[in-house]
């Protein structure tokens, strides 16, 4: 088996494939002694070991990968930055809510969701008017995902965008609003729980109300 010194030469290989393998195998070891390197990975000229770079650097949580993950954020390839918000997410630095906030523009629909579930794991209230701004995503896995950030964030602001996203056509959309509201624990989600808990054409629906107004003691 390669020791983590033979995979950080790895990373320097003339071979494409061995130069990515090494990234992600990092990243599975999760040295620290590797972030210096992985964080050269970042600009590699083949997006797929950029991609993997950005993946270990999220997984082993290192501070020092932040400000080089913000500016993989506009990388061309879109898996690239997809994974760069991925790890900014998991490293949990609130010095990347700003530049996140930014990409929840990107053109692709991935990266979006990315974001958006990287700024609820950051868990910043800043980010909370981003945030309400992508229920309204073209994409329903984004807004449905927002939903969840939202709830992990748990600031009231959110509590009225929450119920408008009740009405929304996807069900996992309204079911992750239902979770959201139920988390944050706000009395002026009742009568909205109460309604969607027993009207909505979706079982899945219905029975994350009926749980929700349950924890809010209102059933």
């Amino acid at each position: 088996m390669p020791t983590i010194y033979d995979l950080i030469r790895a990373l320097k290989s003339d071979v494409v494939q061995d130069r990515q393998d090494a990234a992600y195998t990092l990243g599975r070891i999760g040295d620290p002694k590797a972030v210096e390197h992985l964080i050269n990975a970042l600009k590699d000229d083949d997006w797929r070991v950029r991609e993997r770079a950005a993946w270990s650097l999220g997984s082993i949580g290192d501070a020092r990968a932040v400000d080089p993950l913000i500016n993989a954020l506009n990388d061309d390839e879109w898996l690239v930055r997809s994974r760069a918000a991925c790890a900014l997410g998991r490293i949990g630095d609130a010095k990347a809510v700003d530049p996140l906030i930014v990409v929840l523009k990107d053109e692709n629909r991935g990266v979006r969701w990315r974001t958006v579930e990287a700024l609820g794991r950051i868990g910043e209230p800043k980010a909370v008017d981003s945030l309400v701004e992508a229920l309204k995503d073209e994409v329903w896995s984004v807004r449905s995902r927002a939903a969840w950030s939202l709830g992990r964030i748990g600031d009231t602001r959110a509590v009225e965008p929450l119920i408008e996203a009740l009405k929304d056509d996807h069900k996992y959309v309204r079911r992750n609003a239902v979770l959201a509201l139920c988390r944050i624990g706000d009395s002026r989600a009742v009568d909205a729980l109460t309604r969607i808990g027993t009207s909505d054409k979706e079982s899945i629906v219905r029975e994350a109300a009926a749980k929700a107004l349950e924890k809010l003691g209102a059933s």
